[in-house]
């Protein structure tokens, strides 16, 4: 049958199935967005999180307890590559991380909802606050869990819970004397009639080395300077770009300058005790030495946790003083016996992950408003900070939508373990680091094709041959590493590599106990060559046998350490060596995993057999590199117009194409 255009006035076909074709879309879109939330609504019937019979961990005396969170990230757009390794992904390895080592851990995070961004968007999306919270609750947490990121819980601030927490807190404070009432200028935009929210204003910043022209009302992305509205050069309305004037308005302050002492004590404990990131040190003592001022925790907006003081009731706390309240209160939603995680400094300790602009709110405001309620709060120990992850030419957005997404890498076909260690091998913890697509080919095809995975290969494939080649896929019997010169030498290698993976975990340094467990591998492939173990099976076999049963236990072993890393990796790992899923990897004191690590030969019971190997990484060639370089070019918004036009062109063709 021929598609023909009507000649009676209605829209020619093209028109028809470009507009299908966007209908389509946005349902799927929306589709996906409520089946996600169902699912979400499924997950926390079966797991009790609304107390229908989940068991969560608890601190138990005399065990490691670690409270692990993550920057919330904010849920008015898509999270980006900058955002997934500046907070979620890492805390994700340090956490799995701890539950190897046997550790009472609980990883908690969620979306950040209230605020200005996501009034926003609203606007943007022509929706309400509430519907943007929901569906981009759904987005990032789809991501999260294509990232394979595992959270104990992975909540929200818009909740009853925030509400609870945030006005028990405050009270506390105003009891405590710590808030004091004061008059502040505010920008007001005359033709939007509204107080302009920080993140409404943008405008040049006023730091004399800087003047980016780009500067939000509360910081600037260049310089990194926490600002004031008022005083950004030539402002500007965000919504409508019209220059605001300056009007009173009245806000209550959390008085830092009175809560100094205290909060000078907690930094220059624990920034010792907890082995802070240089980079945390060098922003929180610089905010100490500029002076501590009196910190607005009010603002003149309608999303938010409502301020409970009748003079402010129509007011709602700056995000800045509720979205750290978040830990605590996505913990209530986790067990209604929060306060044994949260108030309990002798038995928990509190490790933080965040991106560099988050600092300051985590070492001094945070901490500040937790020692102002005069309670025994759980404090941060420890903060792993990031740098700036940049694109190719220039700084990962949301705002302007540049830079990878994190549902354009599940469009990439490149499995999410390569995603993972590109990331954290290019993690930024000292300075500012680059993605390139060239450099995660060459990560892909150097390290991990032509390292790893050709180690694990090798021995594999080797035990896989049938007998007289190789061994029929049954691990052979071998003892005698001790005697044998050069599996002891290698042994020892692998022990000290072990020992500094554990140093350098146990301090969050996971870039370089990543390229500690790479080096294992490298160290794995030299051994067998060194061993020469294809001549050995005709000259010696009884050294081949040794040589292949310590190479099959390093398999194990990498599997091991890299799980924190690459967890998908290791279950292939795990059933190429025909082990069950839930065979728990562990490297626990009290288990002796430790010592056996260092005796590889031990690791696999001889007579095991294994299952099939299959390559565990595929190249990546020069013509798909440039393919993914054209594709992820330019902002969101370009490449949905692209692709809007790529649609289009597609429904013309159709209308010459017989059905």
């Amino acid at each position: 049958m021929e598609a023909t255009a009507s000649m009676h006035g209605k829209p020619k076909a093209s028109t028809l199935d470009a507009d299908v074709f966007l209908c389509f879309r946005d349902l799927i879109t929306k589709l996906s967005i409520k089946l996600a939330l169902l699912q979400q609504d499924m997950d926390d019937q079966s797991d009790g999180r609304q107390g229908n019979g989940r068991n969560p961990k608890l601190p138990v005396p005399g065990k490691r307890n670690i409270l692990i969170t993550s920057a919330l990230p904010y849920v008015n757009n898509i999270p980006h590559l900058g955002t997934i390794i500046g907070c979620v992904l890492s805390a994700d390895v340090f956490a799995r991380y701890c539950r190897l080592r046997g550790y009472n851990a609980v990883y908690i995070c969620g979306t950040d909802e209230y605020g200005t961004a996501t009034e926003t968007k609203a606007r943007e999306e022509n929706c309400t606050p509430q519907q943007i919270c929901d569906k981009y609750y759904a987005i990032h947490k789809e991501v999260y869990d294509w990232f394979d990121i595992c959270f104990d819980e992975f909540g929200r601030t818009s909740t009853p819970q925030q509400t609870e927490v945030c006005h028990s807190i405050f009270k506390k404070l105003m009891e405590n004397g710590w808030l004091t009432e004061n008059t502040m200028q505010q920008l007001f935009c005359e033709t939007c009639n509204r107080f302009l929210a920080d993140r409404l204003v943008e405008g040049s910043c006023p730091m004399l080395d800087c003047n980016y022209d780009s500067a939000r009302g509360d910081q600037c992305d260049k310089c990194g300077k926490l600002l004031n509205p008022t005083e950004l050069k030539d402002p500007r309305c965000k919504v409508c770009q019209a220059r605001p004037c300056i009007r009173d308005t009245d806000h209550l302050f959390l008085e830092l300058p009175l809560l100094k002492d205290k909060l000078e004590e907690y930094i220059s404990d624990m920034s010792v005790a907890g082995s802070w990131s240089q980079n945390a040190i060098q922003t929180t003592y610089a905010w100490l030495k500029e002076g501590l001022k009196s910190r607005c925790i009010t603002r003149d907006l309608k999303w938010g946790v409502p301020v409970p003081h009748e003079k402010f009731k129509d007011k709602v706390f700056y995000v800045w003083f509720d979205a750290p309240i978040g830990y605590i209160s996505i913990t209530s939603c986790y067990t209604p016996d929060w306060e044994k995680w949260w108030k309990n400094p002798e038995d928990v300790e509190l490790y933080q992950f965040m991106g560099k602009d988050n600092v300051p709110f985590h070492t001094v405001m945070f901490p500040s408003t937790l020692i102002g309620t005069g309670e025994k709060w759980t404090l941060m120990k420890s903060i792993s900070v990031t740098e700036y992850l940049m694109y190719e030419a220039g700084k990962f957005s949301k705002s302007k939508g540049t830079g990878i997404f994190g549902n354009d890498v599940q469009d990439t076909n490149i499995p999410v373990e390569v995603w993972r260690y590109y990331l954290l091998t290019n993690r930024p913890e000292v300075s500012d680091t680059l993605f390139t697509w060239t450099d995660l080919q060459a990560k892909l095809n150097t390290e991990l094709l032509n390292n790893l995975g050709n180690f694990i290969n090798r021995v594999l494939s080797f035990i896989a041959k049938p007998q007289g080649l190789g061994y029929g896929s049954i691990i052979p019997d071998a003892s005698g590493g001790e005697s044998h010169s050069l599996t002891k030498r290698f042994a020892e290698r692998i022990g000290i590599c072990v020992d500094q993976y554990i140093e350098a975990m146990e301090k969050v340094k996971l870039k370089q106990a990543l390229k500690i467990v790479m080096s294992i591998s490298s160290e794995g492939n030299a051994y067998l060559q060194e061993s020469q173990f294809w001549k050995l099976y005709k000259q010696d076999q009884a050294s081949c046998s040794l040589v292949v049963k310590t190479s099959a236990g390093l398999v194990y072993l990498l599997a091991c350490l890299l799980e924190p890393f690459m967890p998908s990796f290791s279950l292939k790992v795990l059933k190429e060596l025909n082990l069950p899923p839930e065979n728990q990897f562990s490297l626990r004191d009290e288990n002796g995993d430790l010592e056996k690590a260092k005796k590889p030969w031990e690791i696999l019971p001889a007579g095991h057999k294994i299952g099939t190997p299959d390559p565990l990484f595929k190249e990546l060639k020069d013509e798909e590199v440039e393919a993914f370089r054209k594709k992820f070019s330019g902002s969101q918004a370009e490449r949905v117009a692209k692709g809007e036009a790529e649609a289009r062109k597609l429904a013309e063709q159709l209308e010459q194409t017989k059905v």
